[in-house]
């Protein structure tokens, strides 16, 4: 057994945008993004709407066709010919369980639809089992089964979504933004129980949100991006307890504190001007523009992503 379940190395994905007539321009979506994720542990991606996270996510099951780079899972370098058999092993729960589920479809035709199209049942009985099992595991009732996705709440249609994803027993699944559009008793449920089945069943997740407290409480290690880029990426304390990046800084003191006292002392890092378009991204560091620490060699140079003792990845000159 290989010691990562997956590999992302240097995965590019670049849309061409169409700027005139006839005159197109790449939008770096992702730019070259390395990282591992090993069994059973989960990586916490974070970063601003629009740095790239959902991309890199769907990148990796072949949902978008990278531009490059490559992803491998169990050491296996996914391709097109192999990418119907792996995607039994990698599944995705996406951000927003209203546009998620068919409207036209039951709940049990919803979560059965993977156990049809990978024939994963001898007959009707042995299907009818497994969904009602599937059910009862993200916690709804098999006498939903027949309802549809519009008779339930946020998070129940979420949990159905979940449940889907589940049906083909996979090892892997990206969590994109899989709570950020539900209410905060929701997202507090909904992460009790991913984390509860990743002991259950030994799930490994890729998981992608905007609130790094969120992030925290799930991963054990994180990854901060910025304009399709990974800018620091650190175990989970690491990250929390001493952020090397200026962004990750900043990230980190507008995180809101229960005591007032420490609130107050705490100083807040206010970043200055707006986030650059993709498709106009800065030289070389591409914070540099909003960064107080920004020097020459950083609009000259991309910085690498450099371990500074203990596993601790980070992109700057400064540091």
């Amino acid at each position: 057994m290989n010691d990562y379940l997956v590999e992302v190395q240097n995965l590019k994905q670049y849309f061409q945008i169409k700027t005139g007539l006839f005159a197109t321009t790449p939008l770096k979506a992702v730019d070259d993004v390395s990282f591992n994720i090993k069994h059973g542990q989960t990586l916490g991606l974070v970063g601003e709407s629009g740095c790239g996270k959902t991309t890199v996510g769907r990148s990796m099951l072949y949902l978008y066709k990278p531009t490059g780079g490559r992803v491998l899972f169990d050491g296996v370098e996914i391709e097109h010919k192999n990418i119907r058999e792996l995607r039994k092993k990698m599944q995705m729960v996406f951000q927003d369980p209203y546009s998620s589920l068919n409207p036209r479809m039951t709940v049990a035709d919803i979560i059965g639809e993977p156990l049809d199209v990978h024939r994963m049942y001898a007959n009707k009985k042995e299907r009818d089992e497994r969904i009602a099992e599937l059910m009862s595991l993200v916690g709804l009732s098999s006498e939903h089964a027949r309802r549809y996705a519009h008779e339930f709440s946020g998070g129940q249609r979420q949990r159905i979504g979940i449940a889907r994803a589940l049906a083909v027993d996979p090892q892997f699944i990206v969590c994109d933004e899989s709570v950020s559009a539900l209410d905060v008793s929701i997202q507090a449920q909904i992460i009790n129980m991913f984390k509860d089945l990743q002991q259950k069943l030994g799930l490994s997740y890729l998981f992608i949100a905007h609130d790094i407290l969120v992030v925290n409480h799930m991963s054990d290690e994180v990854a901060v991006m910025y304009l399709g880029r990974i800018i620091e990426r650190a175990a989970t304390r690491d990250i929390n307890n001493s952020p090397l990046h200026p962004y990750t800084q900043s990230l980190l003191s507008a995180v809101p504190l229960p005591d007032p006292r420490e609130a107050r002392k705490r100083q807040r890092i206010i970043l200055e001007g707006d986030v650059p378009s993709p498709l106009n991204v800065p030289s070389g560091c591409s914070f540099r523009t909003r960064c107080r620490f920004a020097t020459e060699q950083c609009a000259a140079e991309i910085p690498p992503l450099t371990d500074r003792g203990g596993g601790h990845m980070v992109a700057c000159w400064n540091k």
